[in-house]
């Protein structure tokens, strides 16, 4: 390997392994390519001058010098780079959601470990070690990462599909919707629709696991639901997963104020006396009759 390969290789594997987030120490790559210390110096110089080019006058990455430890870092900004504590925070979700089946939740946390710093990663691994052996998936063991993946490239197309759907009494029907979004709720992904000869003018809710052999009918469709189906508003009154029209309730609540809120986010207090709170709330289908019936004694005066 000539003079000018050998510093080309040279480069090219620091630069990469400091994409890793590893820190370099300058005697150890001095050893490792026998080379001097000043040539490692050169080297660092180069690569400096490369990533200050590519990344222009935002400083998005900086190759950096920490005299103290003698090494080499390469920092992010964060808006580019997720911190140790951003991707140990996503890691414990994804495990508490219980969402994916085991080999797909495997390589999602593997992936977000490799996020964290090298010298880290021992100890978020350790911290989810327990959890990981013990993951309890969900039982329909469906992946679900490329139909959720395929879903959402039909809706940002406007495109009306058609799918076999298996329902929880098993009874299988062929379904022709248009898919408007996707939401998460309690251990499943849900592909929320209307239906696509127009017969009802409120969404369906579809469990994505039980969908199967989705295509597309060659078929677009207008979104005539500005005023009826926006995205956050929507999320608010779905919680539930139940089909039907948008109903409000009124109720009468004695419980903890905040886990109701947070339950029910289109919940509005409307009066309070004596520790009992009235609050009106909305939400599609019966979904929210049958959550506020299984909260005991702490809901009265259900009213639709």
């Amino acid at each position: 390997m000539g003079f000018a390969a050998e510093k080309s290789f040279r480069l090219l594997n620091m630069y990469e392994r400091l994409n890793k987030g590893e820190r370099l120490y300058k005697q150890s790559l001095a050893d490792a390519y026998g080379v001097s210390l000043k040539t490692v110096q050169r080297d660092m110089d180069d690569l400096r001058a490369y990533i200050a080019e590519l990344h222009g006058d935002e400083a998005e990455m900086t190759l950096t010098y920490d005299r103290a430890g003698n090494c080499y870092t390469l920092v992010r900004q964060e808006r580019e780079w997720m911190t140790n504590e951003e991707a140990l925070a996503l890691c414990k979700i994804l495990l508490e959601s219980r969402a994916f089946p085991k080999q797909e939740l495997s390589r999602l946390v593997e992936k977000l470990i490799a996020q964290i710093a090298p010298a880290d990663r021992a100890v978020a691994e350790e911290l989810i070690r327990n959890e990981m052996f013990n993951y309890i998936p969900p039982h329909h063991g469906k992946a679900l990462l490329a139909p959720i993946w395929e879903l959402s490239r039909y809706i940002v197309a406007h495109q009306m599909i058609a799918f076999d759907y298996t329902r929880q009494d098993g009874k299988k029907s062929r379904r022709v919707m248009k898919p408007v979004g996707i939401l998460f709720s309690e251990f499943y992904f849900y592909c929320i629709a209307f239906d696509g000869a127009d017969k009802t003018d409120y969404p369906i809710v579809f469990r994505i696991d039980r969908m199967e052999h989705v295509e597309p009918t060659g078929e677009r469709f207008a979104v005539p639901y500005k005023d009826r189906f926006q995205d956050g508003e929507f999320r608010k009154r779905i919680q539930f997963m139940y089909m039907g029209p948008l109903r409000r309730v009124t109720f009468e609540y004695t419980g903890v104020l905040e886990a109701m809120l947070d339950k029910v986010p289109t919940a509005k207090v409307i009066a309070q006396k004596d520790g009992v709170y009235t609050i009106t709330a909305e939400s599609y289908g019966d979904g929210i009759l049958m959550w506020l019936g299984a909260q005991g004694n702490k809901v009265q005066n259900i009213r639709s």
